[in-house]
């Protein structure tokens, strides 16, 4: 299974990142919460950005694009396989950035890949 990290986790269950957090809980897939509020999200604890990992596979952005330039050092130093833009995070610098950097970026809904088999 892909470990992924979600950037933008939270703890309201109306948030894309929420259902995202327990679909891919639920279908097995290690995750990672990183934001800016305190909470579990699918039994996994809600974590500021700091601790770097070396073993994610995908990132799946929820924050926009001004707030992700505070994550651009964050994002390459995790080094993940992809980077997953989410409706509304699409970003042309950070794509750029990550192709630099030979990660590969994609413009799709996590929900909708989970829910396809194409994740």
């Amino acid at each position: 299974m892909k470990r992924t990290l979600i950037i933008g986790a939270s703890t309201n269950p109306m948030r894309y990142a929420y259902k995202a957090a327990h679909m891919l809980k639920g279908k097995g897939h290690e995750i990672i919460n990183i934001g800016i509020k305190k909470g579990p999200v699918a039994g996994v604890e809600i974590e500021l950005p700091g601790k770097i990992y070396d073993d994610v596979h995908t990132i799946t952005l929820y924050i926009g694009p001004p707030l992700q330039k505070g994550y651009y050092d964050y994002i390459l130093q995790t080094n993940p396989k992809r980077v997953v833009f989410n409706p509304g995070t699409e970003n042309d610098e950070l794509e750029l950035l990550l192709k630099e950097n030979g990660i590969e970026a994609e413009e799709a809904c996590t929900l909708v890949m989970l829910s396809t088999g194409q994740y």
